[in-house]
């Protein structure tokens, strides 16, 4: 039961159990170099423990983990060290690939903000647990970036086309509309998670998978009356998969498949714009909104990058992605992190958004991101989405 302080990481200690809290509540859990090593640190020492059988990684505060730090990304940039970032953003990915291809069950409790580079500590997971209090978005392309940490991996394999609606607009997704997507994999009342917690504790010989499993079914399909509205259709429990048909006809689906299945970035925010001509909607507004206010370059990529990821696995995704976010940090084909140039999508051309997928070149000491080996895995062991 021993309680380790890591400043910025909390480690608790139970029979088969570890619990690790990300514990920088002021700056919402945002991910820093100390938070990411240390991470990976225990992630690996934990796999080749044998007395731990479940992992659980939650936040301390509001927030699960809104992101990385960018402002210190920002800084580097500005002093001319993008290299310093760019070499976070690997160890950044290093973790996702882990936990990605991760032996044991990781499970995330979600219980608040959820951005960014907190969505690559808990979607690539085994269990993902949503609350009333979740709010999940992927803001990158409003911020001159693009949706990383593995993003193009598990955007690209939602239902239809709603992985590049998430990624190219930044939406925010509830807890309910995370369960329905499968970004989540279960929805408990956050009155409930003490008890979730030490339930989950009572592992001991059991087959881990299996018994976190049955606990997290048995918590979620046992939610307060007034919330059985955002699971049961008619008085029956509905799967994610016919949720999502359900819930997002209320949000359009229809229109995002229709309109986020076009080829380019001006071909999609045309089809809205003819939607919201034909049927006026508050909701379609918006969305046309959000991307005549992202980063023209930003946008571009993520469209492509989400489009490759549908036929790359994980570990490809996460070696582009690193490609791609040092291009970003270095500057050399636009500066859309610091300052968005160019501003307009005309402007931002086929052979630019090609180059963000080369690897960098003239630079010396730039190597591709370098994978750790994950040697005799069991086939559980993959990308959990």
């Amino acid at each position: 039961m021993a309680l380790e302080s890591h400043s910025q990481i909390l480690v608790e200690e139970k029979p088969s159990v570890r619990i690790l809290t990300l514990n920088r509540p002021k700056q919402l859990n945002a991910l820093s170099l100390n938070m990411v090593t240390r991470l990976l640190q225990l992630f690996l020492a934990f796999e080749v423990d044998s007395t731990v059988k479940l992992v659980i990684l939650k936040g301390q505060g509001r927030a699960f983990c809104a992101g990385g730090d960018v402002s210190a990304v920002v800084r580097d940039i500005v002093l001319g060290k993008w290299r310093r970032s760019a070499d976070f953003m690997s160890l950044e990915y290093t973790l996702n690939y882990v936990m990605a291809t991760y032996c044991k069950a990781q499970i995330s409790i979600l219980n608040g903000i959820v951005m960014g580079g907190g969505a690559g500590v808990c979607v690539h997971g085994r269990f993902r647990i949503a609350t009333e209090n979740t709010v999940f978005a992927m803001p990158e392309t409003a911020l001159g970036l693009f949706p990383d940490v593995g993003a193009s991996y598990f955007l690209s394999r939602l239902s239809g086309f709603f992985g590049e609606y998430v990624g190219l607009t930044g939406a925010r997704l509830n807890g309910a509309e995370m369960l329905a997507c499968g970004l989540a994999t279960h929805f408990v009342p956050s009155t409930r998670l003490t008890a979730l917690q030490a339930d989950l504790c009572k592992v001991g010989s059991s087959d881990p998978v299996t018994f976190a499993s049955t606990i997290l079914d048995a918590y979620t399909q046992h939610t307060h009356p007034e919330r059985q509205s955002a699971f049961y259709i008619q008085g029956k429990f509905v799967s994610p998969v016919s949720y999502l048909a359900i819930y997002f006809s209320l949000c359009r689906l229809d229109v995002i498949n229709r309109c986020f299945s076009r080829r380019t970035i001006e071909e999609i925010m045309s089809a809205l714009e003819i939607e919201a001509t034909h049927k006026p909607d508050d909701w379609i507004s918006a969305t046309i909104g959000a991307l005549k206010k992202a980063s023209p370059a930003s946008l571009k990529i993520t469209l492509r990058s989400i489009r490759e990821g549908r036929v790359q696995g994980v570990g490809q995704c996460l070696i582009r992605e690193n490609r791609m976010v040092s291009h970003v940090m270095k500057g050399d084909i636009s500066k859309d992190f610091v300052e968005w140039e160019p501003r307009r999508l005309e402007d931002m051309k086929d052979i630019m958004v090609e180059q963000y997928f080369k690897r960098v070149e003239e630079e010396d000491g730039w190597e591709d991101l370098k994978l750790p080996p994950r040697k005799h895995l069991p086939a559980s062991a993959i990308a959990k989405l």
